[in-house]
């Protein structure tokens, strides 16, 4: 069952007085349980199809149907409520907040949610659970190395059992053995059926998700076929 449905989405800014198209035609099928990359250098568009998955952003033409209600012409109280309930991010800069407790921060989309205060901190203490920091419960975010500031970063994403998690560049900002525990973090929550999409420009962090897509000059390919560590050679 596809759990997000893209058809032939694009979309178009402005350069002066002339339309410059980022994205052209894009269509993406992405089943419950899938853990998908989508590869592709700077200026590729892979970012503005991350906001546009993700609901920061809208498209300029095309359907995007999530879970089997259709997004088109939705006000922008409704998309953040899409956003809030369905959908988790983690973001290659963690974009933790620096003055909330590590506990805190993992809370906080239920406490956009409306999730009451004692029933938010067993659910943000057990997410901190599963990515192995119930000890830095009450650290703030400058007391944390990178891959911990990470991980509380998936934490908030996963609290609120969104439908899908978008990580975009996730080990970006890590080095390489924090960055190997982030991906193994994701591939236990897959493992447990949680869908992933991820964006990234590093092949061997792509070669971690089970199919892989390539994003260039705003056309996106398929790189990889289904199977665990899709890589280049099984190119279609």
């Amino acid at each position: 069952m596809a759990i997000l449905e893209l058809q032939n989405i694009c979309k178009d800014y402005m350069q002066g007085k002339e339309p410059v198209r980022v994205l052209k035609n894009v269509s993406l099928s992405v089943e419950k349980g899938e853990y998908i990359a989508i590869m592709g250098p700077s200026g590729s568009g892979k970012t503005t199809l991350m906001n546009i998955i993700g609901c920061l952003d809208v498209p300029t033409s095309g359907s995007y149907v999530l879970d089997g209600a259709d997004l088109q012409d939705l006000s922008d109280d409704a998309l953040a409520d899409i956003r809030n309930r369905h959908i988790g991010f983690v973001f290659q800069s963690f974009h933790l907040l620096p003055k909330m407790t590590a506990l805190d921060n993992v809370a906080l989309p239920l406490l956009y949610g409306g999730v009451p205060l004692k029933e938010r901190k067993r659910r943000a203490a057990e997410a901190l659970e599963a990515v192995g920091l119930s000890d830095r419960a009450e650290f703030y975010p400058n007391q944390l190395s990178g891959g911990q500031c990470q991980r509380v970063a998936i934490a908030r994403a996963m609290v609120g059992k969104p439908d899908i998690l978008l990580a975009d560049e996730p080990t970006g900002a890590l080095d390489t053995r924090a960055g190997s525990q982030i991906m193994e973090i994701f591939r236990g929550l897959n493992d447990s059926g949680m869908t992933i999409l991820m964006i990234t420009h590093e092949p061997s962090i792509a070669a971690c998700a089970d199919k892989t897509y390539h994003i260039l000059d705003g056309e996106l390919h398929t790189a990889g076929v289904p199977g665990r560590g899709g890589s280049e050679d099984e190119a279609e």
